[in-house]
């Protein structure tokens, strides 16, 4: 697909020509990936970060913020939960957390690969390449580092850089792949300052990256963040703005599926909290083939707080006011997949 029609899709409001769109991805991804859907437990380990993004409510100038930092024998105990439910995958996700030492969490890695069936999929920012390569060879499978966006203005507006540094973090996910991670990104939909030319791009340098997961959700604003406060130096972009919607979120879901055939997409947490009822109905049907239950101990999940109102998808109770994700999954006929769920590659 060229970015011409992408960026047709993405201005597109015609419900009956959208229709097509989600029915074309909803096409592709079962012949792709197949009716699966593969739960992979959530764990958010710690909420410490060194890092000052404009939008993000763990920012190290959120001082209202407790932090926390859970212990081994916590995260083992979740990590447990996760065989008991029976997922394929834990992914073990962090703020940009320093405190979390290298070789404490390659042992934390080792102990679920050799004592548990599971994939390791690790979220831990933007980290030096020696603690990504210790992690790869203590057992981790996957790496997931969204590039928010690939605007470079736009990015740096949003994702401040550290003293010293150069790496934007979509250089950062070669490096990944050389390491032998499956590796996952994905961006923010409806950021202030994002047009359509912008995210177009994004979803095409998806499928030049040859990501193996994408994840993608609307950009909610944080009101102890500048940008949640009307500090940003950031503008919309007037008409051209893309706005952080439900249909938005779920036109770059299925135009990622189009793009990138074989990639694992989930239907995200994001999604789940602009759109209760049925948002992650909605991303399964549009492309989506993964949700991530949230294993993290409720003291730990409300002080997670990337934006406020974060919904909780759990799978033995309820996502807000509305079923659990099996009900969900069984709702629209497709099934709980089992085992890792890592990318499919060819037929």
């Amino acid at each position: 697909m060229r970015y011409e029609k992408i960026l047709s899709w993405l201005r597109e409001d015609d419900p009956v020509r959208l229709k097509r769109l989600w029915d074309r991805a909803d096409e592709v991804r079962r012949e792709t990936v197949g009716d699966a859907v593969h739960l992979r437990g959530l764990l958010e380990i710690s909420n410490h970060c060194c890092r000052m993004c404009t939008y993000c409510g763990l920012r190290a100038g959120n001082l209202t913020l407790d932090r926390y930092r859970m212990d081994e024998n916590e995260i083992m105990a979740c990590v447990f939960q996760a065989v008991a439910a029976g997922y394929g995958t834990v992914v073990v996700q962090a703020a940009e957390d320093y405190g979390i030492e290298s070789r404490w969490l390659a042992g934390i890695v080792r102990r679920i690969r050799s004592e548990t069936p599971l994939a390791v999929t690790l979220s831990m920012g933007e980290r030096p390449g020696k603690d990504l390569a210790r992690w790869r060879k203590a057992g981790a499978d996957r790496y997931l580092l969204r590039f928010e966006t690939s605007d470079p203005a736009l990015y740096r507006r949003i994702h401040p850089a550290k003293p010293g540094e150069a790496l934007h973090r979509k250089d950062i996910l070669p490096i990944l792949k050389q390491l032998g991670y499956e590796t996952g990104s994905g961006v923010m939909i409806g950021v202030p300052g994002q047009d359509y030319g912008s995210l177009a791009r994004d979803i095409l340098l998806f499928r030049h990256l040859d990501l193996d997961m994408v994840g993608v959700g609307p950009f909610i604003p944080h009101p102890a963040t500048p940008m949640g406060q009307d500090r940003s130096p950031m503008k919309p972009a007037g008409k051209n703005q893309v706005p952080a919607t439900e249909v938005m979120t779920c036109k770059v879901i299925a135009l990622t599926r189009l793009v990138c055939p074989e990639a694992n997409i989930p239907a995200t947490t994001a999604l789940a909290t602009i759109s209760a009822a049925d948002g992650i109905k909605k991303g399964l049907t549009r492309g989506a083939n993964v949700v991530m239950p949230n294993l993290t101990p409720p003291t730990y999940q409300r002080l997670y707080a990337v934006y406020p109102g974060k919904a909780c998808i759990s799978d033995n109770g309820a996502h807000t006011e509305a079923d659990g994700v099996h009900r969900w999954i069984s709702e629209i006929g497709r099934s709980v997949g089992s085992g890792q769920g890592g990318r499919r590659h060819g037929p």
